[in-house]
């Protein structure tokens, strides 16, 4: 068997473009735990045992102090396989829940895990911490400006530990390229480039609606959704591509590479921004979301051009995701698999080459260890209760998401549309009308603060 480091290097590195760098093999969690006092136990439940919740799970329990204790999801399937993942790496069988808010009221849990669709992030993290629980969150925070704004003011209003799931604030190369940015070597930033072509990603076939499946509590899962006959395309993974539950590959992938370039260039809110896509590759599949987008942003003294394409790997720089951030001096390439400085050349006259203006930089890999790192920082941060050394905290959630929700909304209106930062409100009425997402099913859009 490999040791545990030899797995984690071999699966990094030739699982990153793929974003899948933090899979872990539960199996080899008995060999790596050992035994802790009580005392110093932190208990964990984790709402949404599907893809990233279950991988955040995975992450924090190579923390030999983490114990899960609880299990919530609307379908007894996952439970039941997630349940026996966890026994294959001696993880005795925690308690079950489909209902999240019944999993708050134990005393016991210090820590609740938000790995649900995009919908009922706002929901449980607002319960969650109203409770007294210190929150992981899966991005993007919300799915919505209105779910941002209340989710920001209720954890600025608390003293819970809340770290987002955007774990690469906590990956080695990614920090030194901005490190490197920041040094101000690219010189003037005039333009900064993100992007997803995720070649992978095929159509969504139209399928009729169909039986709840069994051991499924549908009504659960819509939640505050607008209610409507099961559907298989809605249903786990392929919600990401309904307005109902979440925003597209914008605010999928896009959250991620956004929130780096926000980083790099120490920003946040735009000052107009306009957007122009469709479904251009499948335009009678199944899915609402658009397979191909553009999105510009003004930022006043830069521009932030977010571009997103289904079915095509061939992305800027070779790269199907990745950030650029293009200066005077040079460019710097970033994605999940390291960055690289490409210069500019010395030209005083259209004739002449000087050479470089800056040295070039080599591609620096990535060692895919984000996920690990992030998780730790959040359990760092619980047991100090110092909230200032989150590498996520909820700020940086809902910067991401705010630009995000931006970019969906200039797509829906298909128009330019300026951003009043400080009032929250756009210059369109009919923009504004879709910074929020109306309630249903009897649930309640939850209080600010």
């Amino acid at each position: 068997m490999n040791t545990r480091r030899q797995f984690v290097k071999r699966s990094s590195l030739g699982m990153a473009g793929l974003g899948a760098s933090f899979m872990f093999p539960t199996e080899m969690l008995a060999s790596i735990r050992r035994t802790i006092s009580p005392n110093d136990r932190i208990q964990v439940g984790l709402i949404g045992c599907n893809g990233m919740g279950f991988s955040d799970l995975s992450s924090m329990l190579q923390n030999s102090e983490v114990e899960v204790v609880a299990l919530c999801d609307v379908d007894e399937n996952v439970l039941r396989e997630k349940t026996a993942e966890l026994e294959k790496g001696g993880i005795k069988k925690p308690k079950w829940y489909t209902d999240y808010r019944k999993m708050l009221e134990d005393k016991d849990i210090d820590i609740a895990i938000i790995g649900t669709p995009d919908h009922w992030h706002c929901l449980q993290l607002t319960d969650a911490v109203d409770a007294g629980k210190d929150v992981y969150c899966e991005k993007p925070i919300a799915n919505s400006v209105a779910e941002s704004e209340a989710m920001l003011a209720k954890v600025n209003s608390s003293d819970r530990m809340v770290q987002i799931g955007q774990w690469q604030r906590s990956e080695p190369h990614f920090v030194d390229a901005i490190s490197y940015v920041h040094s101000g070597k690219l010189g003037q930033i005039r333009l900064v480039k993100a992007w997803a072509y995720q070649g992978w990603m095929q159509s969504i076939p139209v399928l009729p609606n169909s039986p709840v499946p069994s051991g499924v509590d549908y009504a659960m899962w819509l939640g505050p959704a607008e209610s409507r006959p099961f559907n298989a395309n809605r249903f786990h993974f392929n919600f990401r591509w309904y307005w109902d539950y979440a925003g597209g590959l914008m605010t999928d992938w896009g959250v991620h590479m956004i929130d780096y370039a926000l980083f790099g260039m120490k920003a946040s809110d735009p000052k107009s921004v306009m957007a122009m896509g469709g479904k251009f590759a499948y335009p009678d599949d199944a899915a609402e979301t658009p397979d191909t987008l553009q999105t510009v942003y003004d930022f006043g003294d830069f521009s932030l051009l977010w571009e997103h394409a289904t079915g095509i790997d061939g992305g800027n720089y070779g790269r199907n995701h990745g950030v650029a951030f293009i200066g005077n001096n040079g460019t710097l390439v970033l994605d999940r698999g390291g960055w690289e400085v490409i210069p500019e050349h010395d030209r005083p006259h259209w004739s002449k080459d000087l050479g470089p203006k800056i040295e070039p930089v080599p591609l620096q890999k990535g060692i895919g260890q984000g996920l690990g790192l992030h998780t730790k920082n959040f359990l760092e941060a619980v047991k100090t209760r110092d909230a200032s050394i989150l590498k996520a905290p909820i700020k940086v959630g809902y910067d991401a998401a705010m630009v995000s929700h931006l970019g969906n909304i200039a797509y829906k209106t298909g128009e330019r549309l300026f951003w009043d930062a400080e009032n929250k409100k756009f210059n369109n009425p009919k923009a504004d009308a879709l910074l929020m997402n109306e309630y249903h099913n009897g649930w309640k859009f939850p209080k600010m603060g």
